[in-house]
């Protein structure tokens, strides 16, 4: 931030923001981590629309028509976003095996602890077979009698990618005719390309975080720690509606590196603040950050700052339908070679990918980085942060998502013009 000093900055956002109940001035460190005030914030989550059963039931539908295709009889899915995208099944993993049967046809089968079964059938949004095992039995002994008892006990029995290795070997064993192998092409097919109803959960989740981010910003004080900061935001996420809040603060030299340091950081007058914040809104993502300075920034804060934001600009013009994702990536990494950065993913310069794939989880698949080949297709949705890194001086990123349209590349949030106004 700012052409201007950020106190007399943060004045003119407060009250172009109608002040909030108390002024900026009145918090200090110490007092702010013992009690984040979101006051005067209001949900801005009541007029959303949950994920429908028809779309549930249309997702598994398509699936199995791949499945199909591909010569897949049936697929194992544990807890995570799959799970919940597929079946609304909101559960965590333990050493009690609770997963998903997707078989090419019919009804999903659900395994899971006796004691366990009326919480999973509470979030279970699609018909399905829900089976027990109790405490001395074996859950994929479970798992493989029900694949028998559909004549799925030969076939090719698929796994999403993230399922563990325990409960891979145990199917295989209780099932040694079975053939098993890897189901990621087919959940990354379906999860990759995004509804006009997951887009606009992760649009409004993206609205929250802006407006968490224009109720934090001028409340921020010199002496503040990342958890003063961090306390803040989460506060007015909670408060604007959301839920499941992450703040990444990272002050002076430890916004040079990309997650971090541990070293004790404080709000400095000419130092740099990078926010790296997010919220899920039933379930779906946002995640956007804003660099700025609190006070007169350097010369060479702005040049950077102005840097980063060209990039972002770059990465966003070679975002077309038919680009490989990786191309992306090679577009910003490119033109800031010309400036000096890199090469490559060396420092000074862009030490991470462009930007990840984002939905119900704040990575997935695909990454716009160097190598990828992956065509990007509209509802497929991504991070845009090729932020800059100047290892025992300062880093810059600024972050914004967009989805893939027919006509190209839209904007979840948009990008800020100027590190004197970062949340117009």
């Amino acid at each position: 931030m700012f052409g201007m000093s950020i106190a007399s900055s943060r004045r003119q956002f407060m009250a172009l923001a109608g002040g909030g109940a108390v002024a900026a001035a009145t918090f200090s460190p110490s007092a702010f981590a013992a009690a984040p005030d979101p006051t005067g914030l209001a949900k801005m989550t009541g007029d959303i629309v949950p994920i429908s059963l028809a779309e549930r039931q249309a997702r598994i539908a398509k699936a199995q028509r791949m499945m199909r295709d591909a010569g897949i009889s049936a697929m194992l899915i544990e807890p995570g976003a799959s799970l919940i995208y597929f079946t609304g099944i909101q559960w965590w993993r333990s050493e009690r095996l609770t997963a998903a049967i997707l078989p090419a046809e019919g009804d999903i089968g659900i395994v899971t602890p006796g004691f366990e079964e009326p919480s999973i059938r509470e979030s279970l949004a699609v018909p399905g077979d829900v089976r027990v095992w109790q405490e001395d039995e074996n859950p994929l002994a479970l798992v493989a009698g029900w694949l028998r008892d559909r004549k799925l006990g030969q076939g090719v029995i698929a796994i999403e990618e993230t399922v563990r290795y325990f409960a891979v070997d145990g199917l295989a064993e209780a099932l040694p005719q079975a053939t098993i192998r890897s189901g990621a092409a087919i959940v990354r097919a379906c999860r990759m390309v995004k509804s006009p109803a997951e887009i606009a959960l992760m649009q409004k989740a993206s609205d929250v975080t802006i407006a968490a981010y224009r109720h934090v910003y001028p409340r921020i004080e010199k002496g503040m720690t990342p958890k003063d900061i961090g306390a803040m935001m989460d506060a007015s996420t909670v408060a604007l509606g959301g839920d499941a809040g992450f703040s990444l603060i990272l002050l002076g030299e430890a916004a040079a590196y990309p997650h971090g340091s541990g070293k004790p950081q404080h709000v400095e007058e000419g130092g740099i603040v990078l926010m790296d914040c997010g919220c899920t809104v039933q379930g779906y993502q946002s995640d956007i950050s804003r660099t700025f300075v609190f006070g007169e920034p350097s010369a060479q804060q702005r040049k950077v700052w102005d840097q980063v934001r060209r990039g972002q600009a770059i990465a966003y013009e070679a975002a077309k339908v038919g680009a490989p994702a990786g191309s992306v990536d090679d577009a910003v990494r490119g033109w800031y070679e010309t400036l000096g950065y890199g090469p490559g993913y060396k420092l000074p310069g862009l030490s991470h990918r462009t930007g990840h794939g984002i939905g119900l989880e704040g990575h997935e698949p695909v990454n716009l980085v160097h190598g990828e080949k992956t065509p990007l297709a509209p509802g497929m949705c991504f991070s845009n942060e090729p932020g800059l890194y100047l290892p025992g001086q300062f880093g810059v990123r600024l972050e914004d998502c967009f989805h893939m349209t027919e006509q190209g590349p839209r904007w979840f949030s948009t990008p800020p013009t100027s590190l004197d106004r970062p949340f117009d």
